[in-house]
Formats: C-alpha cells, sequence, structure tokens
C-alpha cells in the first residue's frame, strides 16, 4: 500500500513542475530602477541633483498608479547607490545593483570617471544602462548596453574651439585640466586637437595640468600668463572652476576663461561670485529663458528644492524617461530578467526622435544621441543665460 501511494504521488509532482515550466517565470510587481550617483565625494551637488530629478521622475510615476507596461500597472521602485565619486565605487554599486537587487535598468554614473568603469560592468552583465552626464566616448564605446543621455566630447571640443574663434577671433589658447580625470583629461585633448586644426600647430601655447584635489593653481596659471594666451579653456568641475577663475584673477588675469558642461552646477555660480559673471561655457541646457516643459521642469525643481536645476538634473529627467519609454515600448514585463533587460536595451537603441528637456535625441548605433550643445553665459546677475545653440 505503502509502496503504491508513493509511485501515484511522483508523477503528481512531475505534472506540477511542468505545468510550473510551462508558465514560466511569474512577472514582478515591482520594476527596480537603479540610480548610480555621487551622493558623496567631491561633486555631491551632482549627486544630489540626479537624486531629486529621480524623486520628481517617480512621484509622477506613482501619481499614475504606476508604470503602464502593455496595459498593465506596475510599482516602481528606485534603488540609489552611492558612488563617492568613486570609480571603484561606482563599479561595486553596479555590480551590488545587477546581482543582489536585480534592477532591471540603471541610470547613472554621471561624471565619466565613474562611469566609464562603471559601464564596462553593466555590459559585462548584460544590463542596460544610460549615463546622464558622462561625454568621454569610452562610456559606451564597443558597449551595446551603454547609453547616454548627452553629447560626447569628440563634438564638444570642437564647439567650445568654433565659438571662440568666432566669437573672440583669438588664435593663441591656454588649457588647463585635471591629468588624473577622464572627463577634463579627455576633453582637454579634443579640445586641443580642434583649436590646433583652426589656427594651426603650437596655437595652444600652454597646456598646463594637475592632479584631483589639488587647490594650488599659481604655478600653472603664472606660465600660462606668461605664455601670452588670449584665453583660458579650463573643463573643470564646480568645486574646482571657483578656485581657478578666482586665483586667475588675484595673479592678474584680466582675458576670458572658457568652460564646459561641467561647470553647470548649480554652485559653480555660488562658489565663484563675481569672478565668473560674463564668462561662457558649453552645456546641455539653459536655465534662464527656458519655455514649454523645460520651464516646467524648473520651475517644479525650484518649488522643490529652493534652486534652480542644474544641467546634471535635466539630464537626468531626460534619462529616466528615455528608460520609461524603452520599459513602455517592451509591451510585457516577463519576469525573466535576462530577458526583460534585453528587451529594455533594444528598446532604448531603437529611439528616435525623444523630445526631452535638454533637447531631442535619436540614438545612433554606439548609444550616442544625436543632440545640440548650448553656449551659456553668466550673467551679471549669476544666471545662465543661453547665448546661442550649436548642432551637429
Amino acid at each position: 500500500m505503502k509502496t503504491k501511494t508513493v509511485a501515484m504521488i511522483i508523477p503528481i509532482f512531475l505534472i506540477l513542475g511542468l505545468a510550473l515550466v510551462a508558465c514560466g517565470p511569474e512577472a514582478p510587481k515591482t520594476i527596480k530602477v537603479g540610480v548610480n550617483a555621487p551622493i558623496t565625494g567631491d561633486i555631491p551637488k551632482v549627486g544630489e541633483g540626479s537624486k531629486f530629478a529621480a524623486q520628481m521622475w517617480l512621484a509622477d510615476v506613482n501619481a499614475a498608479g504606476g508604470l503602464d507596461v502593455g496595459g498593465k500597472k506596475y510599482k516602481v521602485e528606485l534603488v540609489i547607490e552611492d558612488n563617492e565619486s568613486k570609480a571603484e565605487s561606482a563599479v561595486k554599486a553596479n555590480t551590488k545593483m545587477i546581482t543582489e537587487d536585480e534592477v532591471l535598468v540603471i541610470v547613472g554614473p554621471q561624471s565619466s570617471k565613474q562611469a566609464v568603469p562603471a559601464g564596462e560592468v553593466a555590459n559585462n552583465y548584460a544590463t542596460p544602462m544610460i549615463s546622464p552626464w558622462s561625454t568621454n566616448p569610452a562610456t559606451t564605446q564597443d558597449r551595446p548596453f551603454v547609453f547616454r543621455a548627452c553629447f560626447l566630447d569628440p563634438f564638444q571640443g570642437p564647439v567650445v574651439a568654433n565659438f571662440v574663434k568666432d566669437e573672440f577671433g583669438f588664435t593663441k589658447a591656454a588649457v588647463l585640466y585635471d591629468v588624473a580625470s577622464d572627463y577634463p583629461k579627455g576633453l582637454a585633448e579634443f579640445f586641443k586637437a580642434a583649436w590646433e586644426e583652426l589656427n594651426g600647430p603650437g596655437s595652444v601655447v600652454s597646456y598646463e595640468s594637475f592632479t584631483t584635489k589639488d587647490a594650488d593653481f599659481s604655478s600653472q596659471l603664472t606660465n600660462i600668463i606668461n605664455s601670452g594666451a588670449e584665453f583660458i579653456f579650463t573643463p573643470q568641475y564646480y568645486n574646482e572652476v571657483a578656485l581657478i577663475v578666482q586665483q586667475a584673477h588675484q595673479l592678474g588675469w584680466d582675458k576670458p576663461i572658457v568652460g564646459s558642461d561641467s561647470w553647470g552646477s548649480a554652485e559653480t555660480v555660488q562658489l565663484c561670485g563675481k569672478d565668473c559673471y560674463g564668462l561662457f561655457f558649453s552645456t546641455h541646457y539653459a536655465a534662464a529663458g527656458a519655455k514649454g516643459a523645460t520651464k516646467e521642469f524648473i520651475d517644479r525643481y525650484n518649488k522643490e528644492h529652493g534652486y534652480i536645476p542644474d544641467d546634471v538634473g535635466a539630464l537626468t529627467w531626460d534619462a529616466l524617461g528615455l528608460v520609461q519609454q524603452a520599459i513602455q515600448d517592451c509591451g510585457a514585463i516577463t519576469g525573466d530578467i535576462k530577458k526583460d533587460r534585453q528587451c529594455v536595451r533594444d528598446s532604448l537603441a531603437r529611439v528616435k526622435q525623444f523630445d526631452g528637456i535638454t533637447g531631442q535625441m535619436t540614438f545612433n548605433e554606439t548609444g550616442d544621441p544625436e543632440k545640440c550643445a548650448v553656449i551659456v553665459r553668466i550673467s551679471e546677475q549669476g544666471e545662465f543665460e543661453f547665448y546661442k545653440s550649436v548642432c551637429p
């Protein structure tokens, strides 16, 4: 009797097992989206802007009752990890979110110094990642799972060079950059190549470098002043811009200092003050005079957080909008994380003419958007004013 009972139970378990296999994995009730940001470290304002924009996006999703995918509503959970403005921490954050939290997609890191190594992790784990702010080409190069929401340095370098040439007619440039950081080092090289193409070999008359966390630039600035340079290009972050500009003025420099999109933080003018008034930099959007959806985002952000959002906040908002569209374009969440990640990646690759608040975007085959750059002037009121637009 006992043998007969066991014999009957075994087929039942086999049937149940086959039924479970046939049904496949159960679709999750919650979609997890990772955010890899520098909440602490050298550039915490960048992390803060990213976090605030992400929380605003999540509030909109929650207000809509969840994210609608194929007619079914899903709750969304943000998994925010602090990369401490360090490459190794960004790698650890991506690894944790992918392997432990099982996020569907990752937004960030922002800075190229963290985004380049973190992008390798995401690509190796076949997990879609979109960096809002990393302009270094290596972030997406040969990485089909990695995208960005901003233009690239090979585009930005010539944009700045052409702007200075057209605006001022200068022929002698100086460059001051952090040699230990991917973003400024790469952009300095692209600018130098573009400037020398316009003005000939040797037209970058001073090419000065320093190392991350340096605070005294007097030696480099003295070399620049003695070189006969007509302007300085310094593609540095907001915490360094103020020191460089103020020290240059203290040494008697009274010529233009031009920057890049890393100047776009709300902290730049607060730290730099009047020393930065009248200076130009290339970036992704201009807050002053914005209209439509861009103005709505700025006004809402300002009301909720007490200051005008920088380009990182705006680009994070756009990155999450791209993520949302990609998830919804999948049509279904299967519960097979590998399959769902592949679907989101493929959907991102197909994005055409996405209307973001930092401009319209269409991804090319390398995961980079075709979009315009903006030249901003820092007004005498300390506002980032739109000056001109430069498109590919």
